[in-house]
């Protein structure tokens, strides 16, 4: 009992700090991010956003190698074998060195040569694609050295890490923009030049830190054929999953330059860089509470990783509608307020995005509890046919006539069935209570959902539009999802840990 107190105390320890982090990174992402459309302007944007696109593509071999060194790292760590622990991390750094090199030979060959035969890109602005290309595949190749250094602070849980470092880049990000706007090159090659360079200070400082803080983290030249097979077998798999969704995200940038050009990849671009502000905010519990649900299945307490597993896609969830509702309502005047240039189809694209990233983050802790099981061929094959439905039914939409908006449409329906796909197959894998989750998870944020919307709608169709409005709205949104959320989205022990902690700060107050 005294180690799951200490253990959840841990992760609202480290959410909290990570909070304190995400707010200042939000800020200078959502200022620089309007710095740099208005410099760059509509086209050039476009373009940064579509073509670093191409090198995120070969992410998909990365991001399974990414999942499967922080499992491994994670479960020894929970297991406590510290030999071993050291092997996988020299381990970890020579195959991500292998895999660089041939994402360096891929990209090359494959990259220069649909960007200059295949994508929308305007003549003129040809040579300074090319520049985006090599610097988004330089910045690519710095960050993919760097994930075994990664995987080592989000297993020691050392948030604290994270949180200073992150602010380091936002601070250098600044800098950026300044630069960029005093620059007398072409902007949009400078920007690209610029961004390597805030990545490799960032590399050397993760690296530097590690070097300090975790013994295991000091490399030497090792071969072991038996975990480099174990390793490279897991990230096979793991492979399946992360293709799908970069196929669904990358992809169908492609296919909506292909189809309708530069400018809707512009609004795309819009779109993502507040969902991805807003979704750090989410991120920061889920890379609290994963190594947990690892630690608490190498230890052997199903029990509690149960819960874990529900928690965190509830409370993720709640985590991200919190700043759903005001946005949906007002995004037209959010987008106009903070851009002075809003690329068309930009407000919808942003509804349907974050609608999107909720049916994924329902799906992101029973992930995580399967891949500390190691046996994820059954989960990634099921998820990567269903998954990969997107893509196809986005080129046919847009081949049929449909709206751009279509894509995030398609996006959201298959994402809420793979939700039952993970649940079937951690029933099998895990013998997880599938019930348990469709009442404590499906059920309470279904209802959620629903009443937090009525009162801010109300706002929004009695009132005009204005600032005033936006207001209002926001502070209706907050009060109408708290409610909502601590009366019908909590399990009554959540509520009484929550009223507890409430007395005692005002308590404390009172007395001081």
């Amino acid at each position: 009992m005294t180690s799951t107190s200490a253990n959840n105390k841990r992760i609202a320890k480290n959410t909290l700090l990570l909070y304190f982090r995400t707010l200042f990174i939000m800020l200078v992402t959502l200022y620089t991010s309007r710095v740099v459309l208005n410099t760059l302007g509509v086209t050039d944007y476009g373009i940064y956003n579509v073509v670093g696109g191409v090198v995120m593509m070969f992410s998909v071999i990365s991001g399974s190698l990414s999942s499967s060194i922080s499992r491994f790292i994670t479960y020894e760590l929970g297991h406590g074998d510290f030999e071993k622990l050291k092997r996988i991390f020299s381990t970890s750094v020579n195959i991500q060195i292998g895999i660089s090199i041939l994402i360096l030979v891929l990209a090359e060959l494959f990259g220069v040569w649909f960007l200059n035969a295949k994508m929308n890109i305007p003549a003129e602005r040809l040579t300074a694609a090319n520049w985006v290309l090599q610097c988004s595949l330089l910045s690519f190749i710095i960050n993919l050295i760097s994930v075994p250094y990664n995987a080592c602070i989000i297993a020691h849980e050392r948030m604290s890490a994270f949180a200073y470092i992150s602010i380091l880049e936002a601070v250098l990000k600044l800098v950026i923009v300044y630069m960029l706007l005093i620059s007398p090159y072409d902007k949009l090659a400078t920007y690209s030049v610029l961004l390597v360079a805030v990545a490799l200070i960032i590399r050397v400082t993760y690296s530097l830190y590690c070097r300090k803080h975790f013994d295991e983290s000091r490399y030497n030249f090792v071969y072991d054929k038996s975990l480099i097979k174990e390793m490279t077998g897991f990230a096979g798999w793991s492979l399946f999953g992360h293709g799908s969704y970069m196929l669904n995200v990358q992809g169908v940038d492609m296919l909506i330059n292909i189809f309708f050009g530069v400018t809707l990849n512009a609004a795309r671009g819009v779109a993502t860089q507040v969902q991805h502000a807003v979704m750090q905010f989410v991120n920061n519990f889920t890379v609290a509470i994963n190594p947990q649900i690892t630690k608490s299945y190498a230890s052997g307490d199903r029990e509690y990783m149960n819960k874990l597993v529900c928690r965190g896609a509830r409370f993720s969830y709640f985590l991200l509608f919190f700043f759903i509702v005001p946005i949906v309502c007002e995004a037209d005047y959010i987008l106009r307020l903070w851009l002075r240039l809003v690329p068309e189809y930009a407000p919808i694209f942003l509804r349907l995005s974050l609608f999107g990233s909720l049916m994924m983050l329902l799906g992101n802790s029973l992930l995580t509890a399967i891949f500390a099981t190691g046996n994820i061929r059954r989960y990634q094959l099921w998820v990567t046919i269903v998954g990969c439905l997107v893509f196809p039914l986005t080129w046919i939409a847009f081949k049929l006539g449909f709206p751009p908006a279509t894509t995030y449409v398609i996006f959201i329906i298959i994402y809420f069935l793979l939700v039952f796909v993970r649940l079937y197959i951690a029933k099998g894998v895990l013998d997880f209570p599938v019930k348990l989750y469709l009442t404590d998870v499906m059920v309470r944020i279904s209802i959620v959902s629903i009443i937090s919307f009525v009162l801010p709608v109300l706002v929004i169709l009695n009132l005009e539009e204005g600032f005033l409005r936006l207001c209002i709205t926001c502070m209706v949104s907050f009060i109408s999802t708290t409610l909502t959320i601590f009366i019908l989205g909590l399990e009554s022990a959540e509520r009484k840990t929550i009223t507890s902690k409430i007395a005692f700060i005002v308590k404390f107050k009172i007395k001081h």
